[in-house]
């Protein structure tokens, strides 16, 4: 775990017996079980501004997320990662909707301009690490708001180092040696691999804008053409989950 404090919230008083019963346990349940992690960016002027947006009620609505890694790395706990936090609002991956009940939310601290520290990063890989390890995650489930809500949502911005993500082992990313401009399946359907990696196409257009954001580091840019190192990342991103 970071050597950083972690603030408010280590467990959810929710889930402790309640003291006027008899606790009588019962095998016969179910714990609810994390399967991906979804980083955001605040878009605020501070650490400080965005603890007091996601403690309470305010005109952006109750939202919430279970940590926050401040931009001189400082880490918060808000939610205990059993607890279902309000963070991805109306999403949907890989068929999923309802992501607040199967994911845990990050927040950094980024105006959504502004390039990511290096101490915040560095926060954030030991936290991604200890949590994958606890909850038996797989790495490879750490993904974008925007990826799961893009016709809403554009967080963490395209300043966020995917690849620095991926040298330490999380994220989906492709492979350079495996790179070939032209797939080797030539009914290769980039929409069909875009999909199969999670993006929703109901919106076309979002879906490729936030693929776009996420691999390419480009803003805004939904043309639905893909480009041939497009269609090429795609059929390695698509390769590498039919491997595992």
């Amino acid at each position: 775990m970071p050597s950083h404090t972690i603030k408010l919230l280590q467990d959810d008083p929710h889930y402790q017996p309640n003291p006027t019963a008899h606790w009588s346990p019962s095998h016969n349940i179910d714990v609810r079980r994390p399967q991906l992690i979804v980083l955001h960016h605040t878009e605020m002027r501070s650490a400080k501004e965005a603890l007091r947006t996601l403690q309470t009620s305010n005109d952006l609505g109750r939202v919430s997320a279970h940590y926050l890694i401040g931009a001189d790395g400082e880490l918060f706990q808000l939610v205990a990662e059993g607890a279902r936090a309000w963070h991805a609002g109306q999403s949907r991956w890989a068929g999923r909707d309802d992501l607040n009940s199967s994911s845990i939310g990050i927040e950094l601290d980024n105006d959504g301009q502004s390039d990511f520290s290096a101490a915040q990063l560095r926060t954030l890989l030991l936290l991604l690490g200890d949590i994958c390890a606890r909850q038996k995650i797989s790495p490879r489930q750490v993904i974008a708001h925007g990826d799961i809500a893009p016709t809403r949502k554009s967080d963490p911005s395209a300043r966020f180092p995917w690849r620095t993500l991926a040298d330490a082992g999380f994220g989906l990313w492709p492979r350079a040696e495996f790179i070939q401009l032209e797939p080797a399946n030539a009914h290769f359907d980039p929409w069909l691999a875009l999909a199969f990696i999670g993006y929703d196409l109901r919106d076309r257009r979002a879906a490729v804008k936030a693929f776009r954001r996420h691999y390419f580091a480009v803003e805004g840019a939904d043309d639905p053409q893909f480009s041939a190192i497009e269609r090429a990342v795609l059929a390695d991103l698509q390769a590498q989950l039919l491997e595992q």
